[in-house]
């Protein structure tokens, strides 16, 4: 039996693929069923053939929508009047924003002060309070419980929050609808939401489908969380990597799914962030941001395709997101 789509303290509390299901049928009216493309280049320079989840064309600019939608649409209309609250480096915030608007309730949105200019722009113009902040995790976290405790909001993890993980493993459901017999699919890996909602989907509705994880280099927390068996957070400080949307560590719930239920994780260099954005921008003609190339480094710069032992697999590759500042592109 499936759990209730309410928040849990428990962080083992994981959506099924029953949860997943819900939440496609309560976001279908207000998200995008994104287009999925392929390319001949991409496929040519990785060996394998390739289907792109266009998440760059959902509703906000990125796949953040469908979990905050979904636990937007879960609260009870008392909860649900006293407003909503987030911390966010952008499309979660924007996500949350839009999908209080959609609802007709206030929203407020913590984010780092070195979040681009085109995210901060983006939650304000949803109608959202933009509430500044410091850059580490530990900044927003503190932040975003001063904001609830002022407002009496409801807090909307970006990720650490079963219906948002249930949200985000639409996506693959949407996938599948396509590409039905995938061998393999990619997703980025920050705080976890994608990945695990993705990974738990698969669980379920295509057991032999192999998901695998891609991360930043400089931001590997959940490649040295899975190696050691727990859970390790970034070290103390800022977390440079030009993938903004993945800075942030996984939380408990979302160690448990991918420790789980993930294939495999990889992480690549900024260098190879970078060019895979621009490849991507290049040749497909698609605007990404760089926490969304992740994916297109991992299969262009590591072994990740050799490694699946599969002639020409089949992989499936979500692309999270395209809001990029065009004011501070990763390259001269």
């Amino acid at each position: 039996m499936s759990r209730p789509p309410g928040p849990s303290p428990d962080p083992t509390d994981l959506p099924d693929l029953a949860a997943i299901r819900r939440a496609a049928e309560r976001i279908a009216p207000h998200v995008h069923r994104t287009p999925v493309v392929t390319s001949a280049t991409l496929d040519r320079l990785t060996g394998a053939r390739l289907w792109f989840l266009c998440e760059n064309f959902q509703r906000g600019g990125a796949f953040k929508v469908r979990g905050a939608t979904n636990a937007v649409l879960s609260l009870a209309e008392e909860v649900a009047r006293r407003g909503v609250a987030t911390h966010s480096s952008g499309n979660h915030g924007a996500a949350l924003a839009l999908a209080a608007r959609l609802r007709g309730v206030p929203a407020w949105v913590v984010m780092p002060e070195d979040a681009p200019r085109v995210k901060r722009e983006a939650v304000a113009g949803y109608g959202a309070e933009v509430v500044p902040c410091g850059p580490t995790a530990a900044d927003r976290e503190a932040a975003a419980r001063r904001v609830v405790e002022e407002t009496g909001a409801t807090l909307v993890h970006p990720y650490d929050d079963r219906r948002v993980i249930a949200g985000q493993g639409t996506a693959l459901l949407d996938l599948l609808a396509a590409v039905p017999d995938l061998d393999a699919v990619v997703v980025p890996v920050g705080g976890g939401g994608l990945a695990s909602g993705t990974a738990l989907a698969a669980a379920e509705a295509a057991p032999r489908l192999r998901v695998i994880g891609a991360e930043p280099a400089a931001a590997d927390d959940a490649a040295r969380s899975l190696a050691a068996g727990q859970r390790l957070g970034h070290p103390p400080g800022p977390v440079a990597t030009v993938a903004d949307g993945l800075k942030a560590p996984l939380s408990e719930r979302t160690f448990q799914a991918l420790q789980s239920h993930l294939h495999r994780l990889v992480t690549v260099g900024e260098g190879d962030i970078v060019a895979a954005m621009r490849l991507v921008w290049e040749r497909m003609k698609l605007v990404v941001e760089p926490s969304a190339s992740v994916v297109v480094a991992a299969l262009l710069a590591t072994d990740l395709v050799a490694a699946l032992g599969i002639p020409e697999p089949r992989i499936g590759v979500i692309l999270s997101g395209g809001n990029v500042d065009l004011d501070r592109l990763p390259w001269g």
